[in-house]
């Protein structure tokens, strides 16, 4: 068969589609990758893969008809060009104009378009005003005209499921399944041995939803206690309402943590942690940052939110804590500190449970066979 999967961001087919897409070619079939935000190591590794990969202008940030129209033609021309016989799309936009494009293509019979939500967004995040009613009502009604020309919809976790439903975004005939978020490569993130002391890790965008300001606040009020420990937060800068300010980021740095930009690998960060935390209340699919720390053989600390919930069996591999509360995170990061043997079999648990519901490989075969392509 004949392939298409459209994502929001070239890197992303690489980092979460990428197995993905080797299966698929491993398979017999023919891959088309479509993505806005060409980087020059996009093409050959995808070219590496067997993959044909075309840009795409889509911008994935904010809401403007005029450029999402040219988008949505754009897509339609591409489609009716390569003329595959399926399409899989993933994120927010794409979803809704790639499967849009896709019927208007005349792409397929039966079965033949699906979409992957890998998370619901700032859009949907809860909280009051105007503008986020706005912006929920508008997404709301954009994923029911792109849903509608779905015959599969594929969830990362059982609350968005069950919150498109409630929604009456998700048309009849559409079939839904839910997966184990993007899967991790359990050979790529193998276990690595605990440090001696005590340190705590965020690997994050740096974004308010994503509970950044109460993993700082928890980690200073801790460094005052416990010097010996280290708190470090890496990730990249983003634009947008929900950002951080530089100079509220550099008063966590004079306060005594650790921040650095996003790496390339973050392997090397998660070996040199002792426990991985997100206290996130962004309305994430499964944060693919949790799965590769718990492949890695550490214990996890994070929200009884969607998405995040799933990763944490509590008191097993990790504890969780509700949205927005630094008093409770910081209770729950001192229990490591304190306690430091916790580290050791928590992290064990969490090897366990991503090698029993995380592997890339089973969540890839139930996508597969979700499509009919096994």
């Amino acid at each position: 068969m004949k392939i298409v999967v459209i994502g929001g961001y070239a890197p992303s087919l690489i980092n979460f589609r990428g197995p993905l897409l080797k299966r698929l070619v491993s398979l017999g079939h023919t891959v088309h990758a479509l993505a806005p935000f060409h980087m020059p190591d996009v093409t050959p590794q995808l070219d590496a893969m067997g993959v044909e990969y075309s840009m795409i202008p889509l911008d994935r940030r904010g809401f403007n008809p005029f450029s999402d129209l040219g988008s949505l033609l754009h897509l339609k021309q591409v489609l009716y060009r390569i003329k595959p016989d399926m399409v899989l799309s993933y994120t927010f936009k794409p979803i809704v104009y790639g499967s849009l494009a896709a019927r208007m293509a005349w792409v397929g019979h039966p079965k033949k378009v699906f979409a992957m939500v890998t998370g619901l967004g700032y859009a949907f995040t809860e909280d009051s005003g105007l503008k986020r009613r706005v912006l929920f009502n508008i997404a709301k009604g954009m994923y029911r005209s792109g849903l509608r020309s779905c015959d599969g919809v594929i969830f990362q976790n059982p609350d968005d499921e069950t919150f498109f439903h409630k929604l009456k975004v998700l048309p009849s005939h559409a079939a839904t399944t839910v997966v184990g978020g993007s899967g991790v490569d359990l050979e790529e993130y193998a276990p690595a041995p605990l440090p001696e002391t005590p340190h705590f890790l965020c690997l994050s965008r740096l974004l308010g939803t994503k509970g950044i300001r109460e993993y700082a606040r928890a980690a200073i009020r801790l460094k005052t206690r416990h010097p010996e420990a280290t708190f470090r937060l890496v990730g990249p800068q983003e634009e947008g309402a929900d950002t951080i300010p530089p100079a509220e980021i550099e008063t966590w740095r004079q306060q005594g943590m650790e921040i650095c930009p996003g790496v390339e690998d973050v392997r090397p960060e998660i070996a040199n942690a002792s426990t991985y935390v997100l206290a996130s209340y962004y309305r994430e699919g499964t944060p693919r940052s949790i799965l590769e720390a718990m492949s890695m053989g550490r214990p996890i600390i994070t929200t009884k939110t969607p998405g995040c919930r799933e990763t944490v069996l509590e008191g097993k591999n990790g504890f969780l804590v509700p949205p927005k509360d630094d008093e409770a995170l910081g209770q729950a990061m001192e229990r490591f500190i304190t306690d430091p043997a916790l580290c050791g079999p928590m992290g064990a648990a969490s090897r366990a449970l991503a090698e029993k519901k995380y592997d890339v490989n089973l969540v890839n075969d139930s996508i597969l066979s979700f499509m009919g392509l096994l």
